[in-house]
C-alpha cells in the first residue's frame, strides 16, 4: 500500500486543522505562568482592600491628603500626556518633513532621553537650583524625559504615510497648517494615541523623580508610607486607587482609537516625501530643536560631567566613592538585568508561541491578562510581594529571587510585544517542512522557530535589560539586604542632596543605557530615515 503523501506547503488538512485548534499541554501549561504571575500582586491588593469594612475605607478615602494626591497626580498625568504629545508631535513632523537643518541627528537626538531614566533628569534639574522642587519641575522633567514616548511612534507613521494626500489636500486650497489638521493628524492618531498612553501610563508609576522634586503623588506617599510602618488598609487603599487610575487610562485610550481602520488599500507606489521649506523659520525652528535636545539630553549629561569633577566636597554631604563601591553597584545592577531578561523572555515565549501558533479565546485572555502589567505600578508590585511573602512565604522575603520575579511582572508586556512580532516573522512553511518530516512541536519549535526568531528574542532581552538596569521603586523595596545597585545608590545620594558623590553612578548608568540602547538599534534595525 502506497505511503499517504506530505501535506503539501499552505495546504491544511481538515484533520490536522482540527488537531492545532488545541496546543500541547506542555505549551499550555508553560504560557499560563506568566499571566498568573502578573495576576498575583493584583489579587492580593484586592484580597487586602476586602478585608477593610465599609466605614473604615470612607473614612481613609475621605480624607484632604487623598484629595491632594488625586489633584497633584491627576494634573501632572493630563499637564505632562498634553505637554509631551504637543513636543512629540512636532518634532516629529520636523524631522519627516520639513528641511530641517541637521534632520538626520535630530532624528536620532530626540529618541536618545529615553535611555537616560527621569530621576537622573531630576537629579541634573534639582542640582541646578532646589527651586525647581514642586509642580512646574516635575512637569519639565516628566515632558523633556517622556516626550520620546510620542515621537517615536509619530515618527514612524510619518514615514509610512503615502504624501499624496497631503499633497492633495495642497492642491485643494489647504496650506501646511490645513493639511497638517485635516489629513495628517487623523492618520497619526493610533501613533499619537499610543504615546499619549505611554507617557499617561509612566507618568503614573513614576517614583523617583517625583521623590527628589518634593512633589507628592500616590507613589511618593506609598513609598513614605511602607517607611513609616507599612499601614496595610491605607496602602491597600492608595495602591487600589493607582491602578484604577491606570486602568482607566487603558480603557479611555482603548475607546478614543475605537475601531477605525488606517489601513492604506490598493497596492500602488508610495511616492517619496517632498520636504516642506520653512523658509524665514528655519533658523528659529533649528535653534527651539537644540533647546529641547540641550534640555532633554544635554543638561542630564552635563551635570553629571560637572558634578564628576566636584568629588566629594561639593556635596552637601560629602559621600567618599570608591571604585570597589562603584564596581559592585555595576555588577549587581548588570546581573540582575541579565537574569530578569532571561526570565522575562522565558515567561513571553510560550505565551507568544500560543498568541501566534494557536489563537482562540483562552489565548487572547491569557495575553490580555499578561499586558495587564503594563498597568500595575511598580510600588503596588512591590507592596504586594512584600505582603505575600512576609504572610506567606517568609523565607523569600527580600530575596533576589523575589526580585527577579517582579522585575518580570513589570516588563513582560515590552518583551511580548518584541516576541509575539519575532514571531509573526518566522516562516510558517519551514515548520510545516519539519512537522512532515516527522518532529514534533518542541523540535519544531527548538530547531526551526527559534533560530529565525533569535534576533527578535535577542531585541526583547536588550528592553528588559535596559528597564531593568534603570529602575528605582520595586529594586528599592525588594532588593536583598546588603544589596547595593547603581539606582539605589544614586537615590540614597541624591536624597541627602550629595549630588557629587552620586554622579559616578549616575554617569555608568547613562553609559550602560546609551551602550545597551545604541547596540539594540544598530543590530535589531535601523531608522528607514538614513536610507532615503
Amino acid at each position: 500500500m502506497p505511503e499517504a503523501p506530505a501535506p503539501l506547503a499552505g495546504v491544511r488538512l481538515p484533520g490536522a486543522a482540527l488537531r492545532r485548534r488545541w496546543p500541547p499541554p506542555l505549551l499550555l501549561a508553560a504560557a499560563v505562568a506568566g499571566p498568573l504571575i502578573v495576576v498575583l500582586p493584583v489579587g492580593e491588593i484586592l484580597l487586602e482592600v476586602a478585608r477593610i469594612g465599609p466605614a473604615e475605607a470612607v473614612r481613609l478615602l475621605w480624607r484632604p491628603l487623598v484629595a491632594e494626591l488625586l489633584v497633584n497626580t491627576i494634573g501632572l498625568v493630563i499637564a505632562a500626556t498634553l505637554s509631551a504629545a504637543l513636543v512629540g508631535t512636532a518634532a516629529a513632523w520636523l524631522v519627516e518633513r520639513t528641511d530641517l537643518p541637521g534632520r538626520r541627528f535630530f532624528a536620532v537626538a530626540a529618541a536618545v532621553p529615553l535611555a537616560v531614566p527621569p530621576f537622573i533628569s531630576s537629579y541634573a534639574w534639582l542640582s541646578i537650583s532646589p527651586a525647581l522642587e514642586g509642580f512646574l519641575g516635575a512637569l519639565v522633567v516628566v515632558t523633556s524625559s517622556y516626550f520620546p514616548l510620542v515621537y517615536l511612534p509619530v515618527a514612524a507613521s510619518l514615514r509610512g504615510m503615502d504624501p499624496a494626500l497631503e499633497e492633495t489636500a495642497r492642491s485643494l486650497g489647504q496650506g501646511a497648517s490645513g493639511s497638517f489638521l485635516r489629513v495628517v493628524l487623523p492618520q497619526l492618531r493610533p501613533a499619537l494615541l499610543g504615546g499619549m498612553l505611554l507617557v499617561a501610563l509612566n507618568v503614573l508609576v513614576e517614583f523617583g523623580a517625583f521623590a527628589l522634586l518634593r512633589f507628592r503623588t500616590f507613589t511618593t506617599e506609598l513609598y513614605a508610607e511602607y517607611r513609616t510602618g507599612f499601614n496595610g488598609p491605607a496602602e491597600a487603599l492608595l495602591a487600589l486607587i493607582l491602578l484604577l487610575l491606570c486602568l482607566i487610562c487603558l480603557f479611555a485610550e482603548l475607546r478614543i482609537r475605537g475601531l477605525a481602520r488606517y489601513a492604506r488599500i490598493g497596492a500602488g507606489v508610495r511616492r517619496p516625501v517632498t520636504l516642506l521649506s520653512l523658509g524665514r523659520a528655519r533658523l528659529p525652528v533649528f535653534a527651539l530643536f537644540v533647546l529641547l535636545v540641550l534640555a532633554a539630553l544635554g543638561l542630564p549629561l552635563g551635570m553629571i560631567l560637572y558634578w564628576l569633577t566636584r568629588h566629594g566636597s561639593a556635596a552637601v554631604t560629602p559621600v567618599a566613592v570608591s571604585l570597589e563601591g562603584l564596581v559592585e553597584a555595576t555588577f549587581s545592577s548588570v546581573w540582575l538585568g541579565f537574569a530578569g531578561a532571561a526570565l522575562t523572555v522565558v515567561l513571553a515565549l510560550p505565551l507568544g508561541l500560543l498568541a501566534t501558533r494557536y489563537p482562540g479565546r483562552l489565548v487572547t485572555l491569557l495575553e490580555r491578562s499578561a499586558y495587564l502589567g503594563q498597568g500595575v505600578p511598580g510600588i503596588v508590585i512591590a507592596l504586594a510581594f512584600i505582603t505575600i511573602t512576609i504572610r506567606t512565604v517568609q523565607p523569600l522575603y527580600q530575596t533576589a529571587a523575589t526580585l527577579i520575579v517582579a522585575y518580570a511582572i513589570l516588563f513582560l508586556p515590552l518583551a511580548l510585544v518584541s516576541v509575539r512580532a519575532a514571531l509573526m516573522q518566522a516562516e510558517r512553511r519551514l515548520e510545516e517542512i519539519g512537522r512532515s518530516l516527522g518532529l514534533g512541536w518542541f523540535n519544531v519549535t527548538r530547531r526551526i522557530v527559534l533560530p529565525l526568531a533569535g534576533p527578535g528574542l535577542g531585541a526583547a532581552a536588550a528592553l528588559v535589560f535596559v528597564s531593568i538596569v534603570t529602575e528605582l521603586t520595586a529594586t528599592l523595596l525588594l532588593a536583598p539586604i546588603g544589596t547595593n545597585t547603581l539606582a539605589m545608590q544614586i537615590w540614597a545620594d541624591t536624597s541627602t542632596l550629595a549630588f557629587a558623590a552620586a554622579a559616578p553612578y549616575a554617569a555608568m548608568m547613562v553609559l550602560l543605557s546609551l551602550f545597551s540602547t545604541w547596540l539594540l538599534a544598530r543590530r535589531f534595525g535601523a531608522t528607514r530615515l538614513f536610507q532615503q
